[in-house]
């Protein structure tokens, strides 16, 4: 079974604050996403397996800790998930890439797949799917379903702002997959855009608005 994780770290709950107003302008909402993306990865990486491996040091032979066996991937769901992904390779620099694409049709809210580049041995990869926005869950599950298609396996989910809604369609949809959270919300509203969140993610990246 996947757990849920909301992180409490006093950084990445700063970061979020500042991220939420609304006189954050894109520059700097950016560089926040890029933040908060690593300082969760640092977290959301903690159990990744170890194997001993003999090196030399400048002083002797010794036996240090280095990951083991599967490789890593960072797949944002476009557009919004691009802003987390530099802060992903600032720890992770050997991850791949790969890229998932979808909207959200406007008068269904269900998301529309419109592009799926991913690593070739992704299959064999621990992948991090990521997105800042967890609202209705649409998108991350169909994100889910298509890299289970493709047989992906090991799959952690992490955004930076979840609605209650969301987490709960997520986990029911896909129990096997670990999720990741900045900061729990309190509910969707009427437009199915989380309460109180920060607006549009994409629109703020970008610019938009």
């Amino acid at each position: 079974m996947g757990k849920v994780v909301v992180m409490d770290h006093p950084l990445i709950q700063h970061k979020i604050g500042i991220m939420r107003r609304t006189d954050t302008g894109s520059k700097d909402f950016r560089t926040l996403v890029s933040e908060v993306a690593m300082l969760e990865c640092y977290e959301a990486t903690r159990d990744l397996e170890l194997a001993d491996v003999e090196i030399e040091t400048p002083i002797c032979k010794a036996t240090v800790k280095e990951l083991k066996g599967k490789k890593l991937a960072v797949v944002p769901i476009l557009r919004a998930g691009l802003g987390m992904v530099e802060g992903m390779l600032e720890l992770i620099p050997a991850a791949k890439v790969g890229h998932i694409g979808m909207y959200r049709d406007p008068e269904t809210a269900e998301p529309i797949e419109y592009y799926c580049k991913l690593p070739a041995d992704c299959a064999n990869r621990e992948v991090f799917v990521v997105d800042p926005m967890l609202a209705t869950g649409g998108s991350a599950v169909a994100a889910l379903d298509m890299l289970k298609k493709r047989g992906v396996k090991n799959i952690h989910f992490m955004c930076i702002i979840a609605a209650p809604e969301g987490v709960k369609r997520l986990t029911e949809a896909h129990p096997d997959v670990d999720v990741y959270i900045g900061a729990l919300d309190d509910h969707l509203n009427e437009h199915k855009y989380i309460v109180p969140g920060l607006g549009d993610a994409g629109d703020r990246i970008f610019g938009t608005k």
